[in-house]
């Protein structure tokens, strides 16, 4: 844990990659305070060395010198190269989550940050998580600009409204650590922080167990889906909806009416929810109406992380409930995404239905779900 009774000069290593940005910068102050010293020292010695004695006279005639331009050109090429390559090297590392990375669901909102985990555990301002284990964070917010930043894991990023970000970690201490807005958002600014809770394995494992869970993300986008919003009576599980079949499209390419080809990642999904007609699956009607100003960005993320754990091209109910199985393994929709018919997202009719997440009415869809809350369609 932290030790808060008095002011560190650097916050706590708590993370796999804290040191390799604690050798990066330690790296740049030492190349900054080396040509500090150097340069300053050379200012003062050719200040005295060739200070004027005497009066209009001509200094000596300097020619070039192959050497000393070949030094003063090779050594700073080589210090920028290190300094490029150092950085490129902890982008990489911070910027590319691992595939079975324990993914936790955080939405920012004026002032507090919302986390949900895969088994349906909620937190506010607080996340809770394994020591030893490699989390990943997909970060969205409500409404204005934040950014997530934990010091002693030596990560930061932006939460920007209308998209997805991520980051991952992997901690390496049990303790309490802070959690900072690092982007001013409004007059409570100061405000909106809390703690991470890094926990031994069994001491994690007893938390879960503890906590009252709910519905997991795949569980209440399930609801959603099928439920309040209707979406199951177009994008039906058999290829014979009006809108195309979902079950295993996450992760994978899908071809455009407008010849493009996309991959259908979370960014894509969630644009296809709130803006049909921007990206026309080929082979179907732009027939979806928007559900913009109708979900909120928590429904949103429910509603992708059901679409992640569709897998195989199996009936929805079906493929439902062995999402919501596997959902408590703390990985909701890692091990599924990128299962499924290589076929599933082949088209039926040219005349069935419109984007990816397509909706519209289907007279033909048998009544066995309850009637839904806001179908709009």
């Amino acid at each position: 844990m932290q030790n808060t009774s008095w002011v560190p000069f650097f916050p706590e290593q708590a993370s796999s990659f804290a040191w390799q940005i604690d050798a990066l910068y330690f790296y740049l102050l030492a190349i900054s305070a080396f040509f500090i010293v150097v340069i300053v020292a050379a200012i003062f010695y050719f200040g005295v060395r060739y200070r004027e004695r005497e009066r209009y006279t001509n200094g000596a005639e300097i020619h070039g010198s192959i050497a000393l331009e070949t030094f003063w050109s090779i050594i700073p090429f080589i210090i920028s190269m290190t300094i490029f390559l150092g950085g490129a090297i902890v982008y990489y590392n911070q910027y590319r989550p691992p595939a079975d990375a324990m993914e936790i669901y955080v939405v920012g909102k004026q002032w507090m940050w919302k986390a949900q985990h895969g088994s349906g555990q909620r937190e506010i301002n607080e996340l809770h998580i394994p020591v030893g284990r490699q989390i990943k964070l997909t970060m969205t917010t409500e409404d204005v600009l934040h950014d997530f930043f934990i010091p002693a894991f030596r990560t930061k990023t932006d939460v920007v409204p209308g998209r997805y970000t991520t980051i991952w970690f992997e901690p390496t201490k049990p303790g309490k650590y802070r959690l900072y807005c690092a982007e001013y958002c409004g007059l409570n600014h100061s405000g909106m922080g809390g703690w991470v809770y890094v926990m031994e394995q069994r001491d994690f494992d007893n938390w879960l167990s503890g906590n009252v869970s709910g519905q997991t993300p795949v569980e209440a986008g399930r609801d959603l889906f099928e439920n309040k919003l209707g979406c199951a009576s177009c994008h039906q599980g058999n290829d014979q909806g009006r809108g195309p079949n979902l079950a295993g499209v996450a992760g994978k390419e899908v071809r455009l009416a407008s010849g493009q080809t996309v991959v259908a990642d979370d960014e894509y999904l969630r644009n296809s929810i709130l803006n049909p007609t921007g990206q026309i699956v080929e082979g179907y009607q732009p027939i979806m109406p928007t559900f913009k100003g109708q979900v909120t960005e928590e429904q949103l993320v429910q509603l992708i992380a059901y679409i992640k754990s569709l897998g195989g091209n199996t009936t929805t109910g079906a493929t439902t409930r062995t999402a919501a199985t596997n959902s408590s393994t703390m990985t909701t929709g890692s091990a599924p995404v990128n299962g499924g018919a290589a076929d599933s997202m082949t088209p039926p009719k040219a005349d069935r239905g419109s984007a990816v997440n397509n909706q519209g009415s289907n007279p033909n869809a048998p009544e066995t779900r309850s009637e839904p809350t806001n179908t709009n369609r």
